[in-house]
Order: structure tokens, then sequence, then C-alpha cells
């Protein structure tokens, strides 16, 4: 299915990324370099993650550091279990797992 995947990240594995950088806080820079990202593209990130609340900012000794928020951390944990869900394949016995299970409930009128 993934055959023609290249290596080449998506915008969410970025997101992720960033997140996981800032969960201690950290600088843009330091963000910038961990993250493998041009000054420019890390600005269009933060600006993006700020304003959708999944990092927040303030200054510790002086220096501006970003933080990743509980949303942020909620994204960055999700993110990586569905990337485990989709890498992992089931064992023969765990089948039963991918296999919806019917529900038959009695028709009215029988019995």
């Amino acid at each position: 299915m993934l055959h023609g995947y290249t290596k080449r990240r998506d915008q969410l594995s970025i997101i992720a990324n960033i997140l996981e950088k800032a969960r201690e806080g950290a600088r843009k820079t330091q963000i910038m370099y961990r993250a493998n990202l041009s000054f420019t593209q890390l600005n269009e990130y933060i600006t993006f993650l700020l304003d959708t609340g999944l990092i927040r900012h303030h200054k510790v000794d002086g220096k501006e550091r970003y933080f990743a928020t509980v949303k942020g951390l909620i994204f960055a944990q999700m993110y990586s279990e569905l990337l485990e869900m989709i890498r992992t394949q089931p064992k023969p016995e765990d089948k039963s797992q991918l296999e919806p299970e019917l529900v038959l409930e009695p028709q009215k009128g029988s019995g």
C-alpha cells in the first residue's frame, strides 16, 4: 500500500516533531536545528502552532521559549499512536481486532 511512500516528511510529522522538541521548552533556534527546518519554515509552523493552541511561548531568563500545551502533547501522543498502528502488522491471532463485530439483535415478532 505504501510502496511508493517517500522519506519526505509531511506537515503532520513536522508538527509532531516540533511539539516533541517543545515538550519541556525550547528556543526557536533549538527547534529549527532539531526539526531540520529553515528559519522561514520554522516561523510558518510556529505561527500556525501558536494560532491553534498547540504551543505557547514566554520568556525564561530573558529568552523566548516555546512550550507544547496540553493540546499539543495530546496531538503528539495521538500522532505517535497512529504511526504505531500503521507500522505494526497484526499477528494472526489478533486479526479479529481488524474485523468489525456483528451484533445480532433479535427480530421483533419472532420467538
